[in-house]
Parts: C-alpha cells; structure tokens; sequence
C-alpha cells in the first residue's frame, strides 16, 4: 500500500552517469539514525527514503496487519492536517509521497524540486514525526482492507502465494500474511498503532537515503531535522531466526480456476550472505534468465507444459525464500512437476556449463548499468545497503563479483543451500 500525489513538472526519469562510480556518502545523526548520501547536480530535485526496521515480520499472529496499517495510515493524518491537506500540499508544489511496505521494511518516499524542498520537507517531516492515525479513517480502512482479504482469498495466485509462505515459515513472522486476517484487522485499535510507530519508528533504528541536488551540508541537515524527530526509543531487537525443514511439505488446494498455479522453495539466504553471488548467477541459469534459463528451456520450450515458470532467491535479513513459480493446465500440473524437480535436480548435481556460466555473466554485467541509470534506483539501491550494512563499495564491486563467480562455486553454493527433498510444495487449483 502506498500513497502518491501528482510530480507535476517533472515525469522522466532522471538520468545517471551509468559509467562513473557511485560515491556514497555515509554517518550517523546525532539522534543515532544511519545515513546514505549520494550528491548530484545534473537535475534540480532531491529524492528521499527513510527506512525503518517495520515490516510485516514485526507482526505476531494477533496483531497482523498492524504494521502495515501503521505505515499506510501515517500518510492518511498528521499533526492535524487530513489525508485531503496532506495530498493538496504535495500536489500544490509538484513533489511525489511514496513508500512501500515488506516482511523487513516500512519505507516512506519524497521526490521534490530542490526550489521547492523546503516545504516539501515540511510537510514530509510531519508525517514521520506526528502521524495522527485519525479513527474514523482508521475504520474506513479496516472495511476497505478486509474486503481486499475477502476478495484475495478467491484468486488462486494470492491463495497459492499466502500457503506457500505459510508452510514454509509455519513458525516465523515471515509467514505472516501483510495484510493482515479479517479477525485481526476487525479487532485492530488506534492504540495498537500508537504503539507499533513507538516501538518500531525509532531514530536510532532509522536508515535515511538521499540522491540529488544538495551538498553534503544540506543532507546532513535534511537528515538531522528527521531523525530528531522520531522516537528517541530504544534500536529495534534483530529478527528471530529462520528453521529449515526438515522434511517435504506438499499442499494442493483445490479451485475451480482451469490452470494450476504451482510453488516450490525452500529457506534460502540472507542479505550480505557469502554463497550470494554464486547463487545469483546459477539462479539466472536455472530460472531466473528468462527464455534462456534451464526451467524454461526443459518445461515450456521443449515439453510445452506451462506458461510461465521461474525461480529466485528473495534475500531477507533472515532466510528469505528460494521460491519456483509455475502456471499450467490443471492435466498437466503433474507432468510440469516432474519435470520441474528432474531438472532442479539435475542442476544441484551436474552444476553448470562454461558456456551457461559465460552467457549468463555476460547478461548480467552487460545489463548492470540499466540497474542505476536513475536516481530513483540508486535511491532503492542506497535504501538496501543502508538498512542491511552492505558494503558502501557495493554497487562498485557488483559487476566484479559477478565475474569471480566460478562454476565450481555455483555448483557447491546450491548443493549446501538447497534441499529439493525438503522443499515446501503449493499447488492451488490442481486436479
């Protein structure tokens, strides 16, 4: 969920120079919040992200879809102004409110002309520091998010994709639906609110990203007059950790949909973790290249039986899902996944060609640059390596890791890290 007004004056994307290196910039405030600063002068605006450790695994089987409501609502109310005031406001001024919620994060966004930073700032400031949480927009929202629940649990690709996450972290946060259950959001309170922003809003836990037109002077105090705002409550603990399975966990769930929507996966890594390149680059091999990965080549291609597949590794702070995806017709749901662990299979054992390894570096370095060609980007990209202490070198190093990977290293890196035996299984509509 998230909240955007007009950019009036600005709708391109702003362009980077993708061949110069990003220098970033990093310190702390004085109230103890993390920043990122990367300056450039190319184009009059400023682009922001503070992010805060709020996501949805802050949640506990009571109080889900608190966190979210939290973060949505701080955008709806703010030291009295209305969700009306506060659209007017950024609208009036040509900036962008944007944010984003996941399982690790409560992002928020501001874009704004550097002429018109100030007051953009202004009001920016005062939805991170004095949210309101208003209760009769408080109700509005409860109708409005168990409606979306209600209607979620009819479509087989949100069916599949809450048991998959369910099964495979049964007794973790992680698999925590986002949006909350209708007995947990009709039960929410304004207080329960209050109390998630106290708790999990803090200065000392914030990571505040910046790109664009400013000195370093005036990113510091941009970043100072937020920090010193916040919660000046303690950091926020670390998530728990992730358990593996320990044994084949395998759910069809019937609908009346005619194809079967189809997940596998499996714990696999955390953000800053070593196996991460190697497995990165023999996921695009098996299945996160496209027409050209192993999945694709063995299921659709050759044997026609689904119309998409796929797979990736969603790094988290703990062990984010190793998740494979597939569409196909019900008849055939069978025969895909068999093929699907055949070649899974085959991948973990056999490892990859020189030549797989070749084309598939190749891709990736080519199309690095097309990853921060933009402020936008590397504000995401600033936002990752802040809030999950990546090397300040990392975007630097990127391309330079991609090329170390060995076919050796995949090969070891996916035989440790990934267990078809014990892998989660979801198919929604099969017959």
């Amino acid at each position: 969920m998230f909240f955007k007004s007009v950019f009036a004056l600005f709708i391109f994307a702003f362009s980077f120079t993708v061949n110069a290196a990003v220098k970033i910039n990093h310190w702390q405030t004085s109230a103890g919040s993390d920043v990122y600063f990367v300056e450039n002068h190319d184009l009059p605006i400023i682009d922001m992200s503070v992010n805060f450790p709020a996501g949805s695994a802050r949640d506990t089987k009571a109080t889900s879809g608190v966190a979210g409501v939290t973060r949505y609502m701080m955008t709806l109310g703010a030291d009295g102004m209305s969700e009306e005031v506060i659209t007017n406001k950024f609208a009036d001024i040509g900036a962008i409110l944007g944010g984003e919620l996941d399982a690790d994060r409560a992002a928020f966004k501001l874009r704004t002309l550097t002429s018109e930073s100030e007051k953009a700032l202004e009001t920016f400031n005062k939805i991170l520091h004095k949210p309101d949480f208003p209760q009769a927009v408080l109700e509005r929202e409860k109708t409005r998010i168990i409606a979306g629940i209600k209607e979620a649990a009819t479509q087989p690709e949100s069916i599949s994709n809450k048991a998959f996450m369910l099964a495979l972290y049964p007794n973790h946060p992680y698999g925590l639906d986002q949006s909350g259950e209708i007995d947990t959001i009709t039960a929410m309170k304004r207080e329960d609110l209050v109390q998630f922003y106290n708790t999990f809003y803090t200065a000392k836990s914030a990571v505040i990203a910046l790109i664009g037109d400013m000195t370093e002077q005036q990113a510091r105090a941009i970043a100072e007059a937020v920090s010193s705002g916040l919660p000046q409550t303690p950091a926020v603990a670390k998530i728990a950790e992730v358990a593996l399975p320990q044994a084949a966990n395998v759910q069809n769930i019937n609908h009346p949909a005619s194809q079967a929507h189809i997940l596998l996966g499996y714990p696999g890594i955390k953000r800053g973790d070593a196996d991460y390149f190697p497995l990165y680059v023999g996921n695009y091999i098996l299945g996160g290249g496209g027409f050209v990965s192993r999945l694709t080549e063995e299921v659709r291609e050759k044997r026609g039986l689904v119309y998409s597949v796929y797979s990736y590794f969603m790094p988290m702070s703990e062990l984010g899902p190793f998740q494979i995806g597939l569409q196909t017709k019900k008849e055939q749901a069978s025969d895909a996944m068999k093929v699907v662990n055949e070649t899974v299979a085959k991948f973990i054992k056999n490892g990859v060609t020189e030549k797989e390894l070749k084309a598939a570096k190749d891709n990736i370095i080519g199309g690095f640059p097309m990853r921060i060609d933009s402020n936008g980007k590397i504000l995401d990209y600033l936002s990752v390596i802040g809030f999950y202490k990546l090397p300040l070198t990392y975007l630097d190093d990127f391309n330079k890791q991609i090329a170390k990977v060995t076919a050796k290293q995949i090969k070891d890196a996916f035989s440790r890290r990934v267990k078809p035996e014990h892998f989660v299984t979801v198919t929604v509509g099969a017959q």
